[in-house]
């Protein structure tokens, strides 16, 4: 066995914070504005730019000194470097062994090079001396790519995933030595690449036997039949999973700072709720730090002390299910915030079915946990097999990635300040015990246990064992213990050993209409809500029956397992049941049914709307908007917002820049596509935003880039043309050599420009038509909404022609032939498509002399194409075939934009 053992002591050698000290400079830094900063600008008024001292790392029993706790609670490390480096979650296995994953590469520069090296790792402790110490530990798997989490799964076993790949893989350890040496596929299609910050994490077995992940729209579940999925919300989380006694999963968001999907399981799908944060929840409440290291700049710092004046980032959930601590705390929400350094306790208070959240801490104006110490970076809260709670410290100087930290910007200006970039390679982890209890000391063997022998962890007052017991009895698909979990089902004093033996009892594919019939009409709400969930499994499978039993359940006098009914029918689609929705929301008022009832009858009011309508689009296109409308929801919802006006902050701000109906947006396709690939910071249009940086993805693919880029420019209030991959890839291209992200002015100055009709073009056309509202047409209503027709069917050689009075510099053009309407009734005919079936388009720069930039044939009603700069002054759109068709098909074109690159356009560098 590989042992890692040792107890933490001052005096190791050589000791991680003693060679990080001598790291830094003895010599202070003088600090500059960058050139181009404005001290008018909020983000840099005010900044303190005297010389320094370092943030020096302290050692773990001095940085347990300057913790701030409530009366009567303690903290204490039991695992700290030269152990483990740069710790980012913890688990737990079967037998009480702790997992803990090093992401060992997190900002080891302020540029954050290195970061994908092969050098993070995931290892194994034990405290086998039983003195409350993690001591011994081994290297379960090393040589890794920025992991993106660690999920024990069996015995000996654990689930995980490198960043910039697709696939979970399962490392066992067959020989016992406590290394993995056999690794198998789990799943595949389920990562992406990027920023190690957007990309998934968590993945986490649910009470319903799904495993979950942050930022991935689906569920995945391994079956006897394989590894199974299905589609779910969108989470919109970055870095935290947990679940209630409920079974209900609690996602974390990141850059929100706040909680992001929890007022109904996620498989539900999304729910506009109001006011789901209670009012100044977004303040956090950290110890004066000073030193100010806030991405969005002193606009965020809270004066004198230099702390945060509003969430700015989080990490890291759990709902405490523990029992050694006081009960106060059991199934309250816990997260932290590393930015602002505190711990946060969260009171979730259900009126009518839905959650609001308050700060348990607010009205002191405090947090559970704050911390003096500027290095403290809570980025993971567990509940133990002790019953305590374990919090999970990076101690890092960082804690922001490298794209939002470059060169200029005001958070690498205090990172070198301070030499926060020096503090690297250090990490703890904390436990936190009352007075009034002490932690449990029996150690779980459920490892050495038969399946049968593990029932009876279901009613532990711990919620870890419970869920690790269920877990194991799953995993062990062993049908000897069917008989006794449906006894426990239906009869256990205890309701949590009753909703656990369910679940088990469905993982093992063992559950069964007379027992679910019965429970629908248990005594207790909690039951009958947990029997309709576990109940879907086997409607999914065709146990039609259970259709009546959901519609009455709708009626339900507790509202929550009404609301859980209607939860159900709609996810299951069960038949007439809008029939009785209506009637039910005619009838009971509750809040909770009337916000989600009314939302399920007109559905597209609930979470975000894709335009897929396959009369707009192709095929293709559709599917490509699809694939954009998850990844919006599952990455820029954060900042940009659920309907893309932007987050909002109060006070009429909002976090980033709105999409919605946004003209840059909608103008020239390079705007978007360049702005995804290489990013976007500082003022836009005079305006400055708290999000301060938009990151670049130039690592995505072009058929990434294509799917965001058109759902965001035909949806969200925007009426624009989608891009397709081949467009992002000649982008790509021509802008390959460019550093770093835009700015505004740099990047408008990039995109192609519209050209405004003049009244000093000539435009003319071989046939034109009277306008849809019988005024008088002209060729150049096709500039403008009216647009222009033939208003006879397509014949070959009518023209439209252009002629600009000098030559201009063209490098691309689009418009609309807008489809005719048949009928608004159901069955009316699909509209008349009036794109030009066959088409030839040529430029000139004398009339006479012509280079044709396209032909080929039309396929659905918006058009672009774009083109190497050319001077012109004649463009000439023809038609090079007659439609022979029993209905008239004219041609129409409707918005015609060309475009042209400003005068003082640079190529991108």
């Amino acid at each position: 066995m590989i042992l890692l053992t040792g107890c933490i002591e001052n005096n190791k050698n050589p000791n991680p914070v003693d060679s990080v000290i001598a790291s830094m400079s003895d010599s202070l830094p003088k600090m500059t504005l960058p050139e181009d900063a404005n001290l008018e600008d909020e983000k840099w008024a005010g900044i303190d730019l005297d010389e320094k001292a370092p943030v020096l790392p302290l050692y773990p029993d001095e940085q347990a000194k300057k913790f701030l706790l409530p009366q009567g609670y303690k903290i204490e490390p039991i695992l700290t470097e030269p152990q483990i480096e740069q710790p980012g979650a913890i688990s737990f296995d079967g037998n009480g062994r702790m997992y803990v994953l090093e992401l060992r590469t997190y900002m080891l520069t302020a540029d954050s090079d290195g970061t994908l090296e092969p050098n993070s790792r995931i290892s194994r402790w034990e405290d086998l001396d039983d003195d409350g110490i993690y001591e011994t530990g081994t290297i379960f798997v090393d040589d890794l790519i920025f992991p993106r989490f660690v999920l024990p799964y069996g015995k000996d076993c654990i689930l995980s995933m490198e960043s910039d790949a697709d696939n979970v893989y399962k490392y066992t350890d067959t020989d016992g030595d406590g290394k993995a040496d056999k690794k198998e596929l789990f799943t595949t299609k389920y990562g992406r690449s990027g920023n190690v910050e957007h990309q998934q994490a968590f993945m986490y077995y649910g009470m319903d036997n799904w495993l979950y992940s942050t930022v991935n729209a689906f569920r995945v579940k391994e079956t006897p039949n394989g590894v199974i999925r299905e589609e779910t919300g969108y989470n919109r989380a970055q870095w935290g999973v947990t679940h209630d006694d409920d079974g209900k999963l609690w996602f974390q968001g990141g850059a929100s700072g706040v909680p992001s999907h929890f007022q109904f399981p996620v498989h539900y799908g999304n729910f506009e709720v109001e006011n789901e944060l209670a009012e100044g929840f977004e303040i956090p409440y950290g110890s004066p730090i000073k030193i100010a290291d806030l991405q969005e700049g002193m606009k965020r710092v809270r004066q004198p002390d230099g702390s945060s004046n509003r969430v700015t980032g989080s990490a890291g959930n759990d709902i405490y299910r523990g029992d050694r601590l006081p009960t106060s705390l059991y199934g309250q929400y816990f997260y932290g915030e590393p930015v602002a350094r505190i711990v946060r306790q969260i009171n979730p208070v259900v009126t009518e079915g839905l959650t609001t959240l308050h700060n348990v801490y607010q009205p002191e104006q405090s947090e559970f946990l704050r911390s003096t110490d500027p290095l403290f970076r809570p980025v993971d809260m567990t509940t133990a097999p002790d019953g305590t709670m374990y919090i999970t410290d990076m101690y890092h100087g960082i804690i922001q990635e490298g794209q939002w930290a470059q060169k200029g910007t005001y958070l690498r200006t205090k990172i070198e300040q301070y030499q926060l970039d020096k503090v690297i390679g250090l990490g703890r982890i904390w436990r936190i015990t009352h007075e009034s209890k002490e932690r449990d000391t029996n150690k779980p063997r459920m490892f050495d246990e038969k399946p049968n022998e593990l029932i009876k962890y279901l009613e532990h007052p711990n919620g870890w064992w419970r869920d690790k017991a269920q877990q194991l009895i799953v995993l062990s698909r062993d049908q000897t213990t069917v008989p006794e979990l449906k006894k426990v089902a239906l009869s256990h004093k205890n309701p949590l050993a009753r909703i656990h033996a369910l679940w088990c009892l469905e993982g093992l594919g063992a559950l069964q209409i007379d027992v679910l019939k019965k429970l629908f009409n248990d005594s207790n709400p909690k039951i009958r809500i947990q029997a309709i969930r576990a109940s879907e499994t086997l409607y999914k499978s065709g146990n039609k029956s259970l259709a009546g039993n959901y519609l009455k359940l709708m009626e339900d006098t507790d509202v929550n397992v009404a609301l859980q009914a209607i939860l159900t029918v709609q996810l299951l689609e069960i038949p007439n049941y809008k029939q009785q929705l209506t009637t039910v929301i005619n009838t009971n008022k509750a809040n909770g049914i009337q916000v989600v009832g009314t939302q399920v009858l007109n559905k597209e009011k609930a979470g975000n709307r894709s335009n897929e309508n396959s009369n707009l689009y192709t095929s293709a296109e559709v599917e490509t908007i699809k694939k954009g409308k998850v990844i919006f929801n599952e990455l820029c919802v954060q900042c940009h917002g659920n309907d893309g006006t932007g987050t909002p902050l109060g006070n009429g701000t909002v976090m980033a820049p709105p999409l919605s109906g946004a003209i840059r947006v909608q103008e020239h396709p390079e705007y978007i596509i360049k702005t995804i690939l290489h990013g976007l910071e500082g003022p836009l249009d005079g305006k400055t935003y708290p999000a301060g940086i938009m990151v670049g993805n130039k690592e995505q693919t072009d058929d990434w880039i294509a799917s965001i880029a058109s759902y965001i420019r035909t949806n969200l209030s925007n009426n624009a043309s989608p891009v397709n991959e081949k467009y992002v890839a000649d982008v790509r291209k021509k802008t390959n050599a460019k550093k770093g992200t835009y700015t505004y002015p740099e990047l408008i100055n990039s995109v192609p420009t519209s050209l405004a009709l003049n009244p000093n073009w000539k435009v003319t056309a071989s046939h034109t038509a009277p306008n849809r509202i019988g005024g008088t047409a002209s060729p150049k209503s096709a500039f403008n909404f009216e647009g222009w027709t033939t208003g006879e069917n397509q014949k070959e050689g009518m023209w439209f022609q252009v002629e600009l009075p000098t030559s201009t510099l063209l490098t691309s053009l689009k418009f609309n032939s807008q489809p005719i309407s048949r009928g608004w009734w159901e069955d009316a005919p699909p509209p008349l498509q009036t794109y030009a079936r066959t088409y030839e388009i040529a430029v000139s720069n004398d009339g006479e002399n012509w280079k044709i930039l396209d032909s080929g044939n039309g396929t659905h009603e918006d058009y672009y194409l774009d083109f190497e700069p050319i001077s012109i002054t004649h463009l000439k759109l023809k038609l090079t075939s007659s439609i022979k068709e029993e209905n008239e098909i004219p041609w129409h074109i409707r918005q015609l934009k060309l475009y042209s690159l400003k005068p003082n356009h640079q190529p991108s560098k």
